[in-house]
């Protein structure tokens, strides 16, 4: 069983990405739909890759799969809304790296959603675990907050 988590300030983050909200993300309950939060949280990992050359969408031997990822809600979000993604590295494995994420509306000071996201490097051809290579671990320590 895991512990609760308590909603954290920005500064818990050391990266932060501007997501919109869509019309379409709000649900029946008036708020965005919880499947977002996730969808959010996979732009938020892979476009940071894919900005630093982490992520090669043309090929590449080595690639993170999601092993795990989860969700915590505090408060609620809605078209309108800016949401300021948040983005940390709380653990680099051996062939892991455990992703801290938040979720901010506008100028909130605290997250509305907090999670986590795992990655395990595999071989593309043989989806058995590879060590991290070493240009990813290099930059994936420049995202430990604190």
């Amino acid at each position: 069983m895991s512990t609760r988590r308590r909603p954290e300030p920005r500064s818990a983050y050391a990266h932060f990405r501007v997501l919109s909200t869509q019309w379409r993300d709000n649900d029946v309950y008036g708020h965005i739909n919880n499947a977002v939060h996730y969808a959010w949280f996979d732009t938020l990992v892979n476009a940071w890759l894919l900005e630093r050359g982490l992520l090669r969408l043309d090929g590449g031997e080595v690639v993170g799969l999601v092993a795990a990822t989860h969700c915590q809600y505090f408060a609620e979000a809605a078209f309108p809304d800016l949401i300021h993604g948040g983005l940390r590295v709380e653990r680099i494995g051996s062939a892991s790296v455990t992703y801290g994420l938040g979720l901010f509306r506008n100028d909130d000071a605290m997250a509305f959603a907090g999670g986590e996201f795992v990655h395990v490097y595999v071989d593309r051809a043989s989806r058995r675990p590879v060590p991290l290579p070493a240009g990813h671990v290099d930059a994936l320590r420049g995202l430990q907050a604190g």
